[in-house]
């Protein structure tokens, strides 16, 4: 099960880390032209509405390519396609007055699902059967500042991936 620190949903009571242990994670950039498809949550600690790409934890044994692959299937029954490793971020990071460490593995890939691209919202779900929603954001919308994009340095890796790749984004 994910733990609702890391990934930031308010669906479970949070978890205070345990000796400190730091995380791995992979999370998926999917995009729908300009449009990123991210999860939404709140922090009522900060007041703080934030965003972050769909994912979970990589467990013992498993690639991060194969980690992804498995969150996506188990939270919005969406196979994925052309996965490719974009880099890896570092996230220390506070939620909900709690401390945590990931290393966040970013693959970027479009989904198999075409379905789910004409959809603003959808409801996804964990293993436990929490829920949480679903949404595609503009990058101009995190550009802006008008909230935050979770892990940190991911709006960069985008940025920069965006101005030299952009003719490769798969406008759906």
């Amino acid at each position: 099960m994910d733990d609702p620190v890391s990934i930031g949903r308010l669906d479970a009571e949070p978890r205070p880390w345990s000796g400190g242990r730091v995380r791995p994670i992979a999370i998926a950039v999917v995009w729908r032209a300009e449009s990123l498809l991210v999860f939404e949550a709140y922090d009522s600690s900060k007041g703080e509405t934030f965003y972050r790409p769909l994912g979970g934890g990589i467990e013992f044994g498993e690639y991060g390519r194969d980690a992804i692959v498995r969150e996506m299937r188990e939270e919005i029954g969406a196979e994925l396609l052309d996965v490719n490793y974009l880099g890896m971020l570092e996230n220390i990071f506070t939620y909900e007055r709690r401390r945590g460490h990931e290393l966040v593995l970013v693959y970027e890939a479009a989904l198999a699902t075409t379905a789910i691209y004409a959809r603003e919202e959808l409801v996804a779900h964990e293993d436990n059967g929490a829920s949480f929603k679903v949404v595609w954001k503009p990058l101009r919308f995190f550009q802006s500042r008008a909230a935050p994009l979770y892990p940190d340095g991911l709006l960069d890796l985008l940025e920069r991936r965006s101005a030299q790749h952009s003719h490769l984004r798969p406008g759906r």
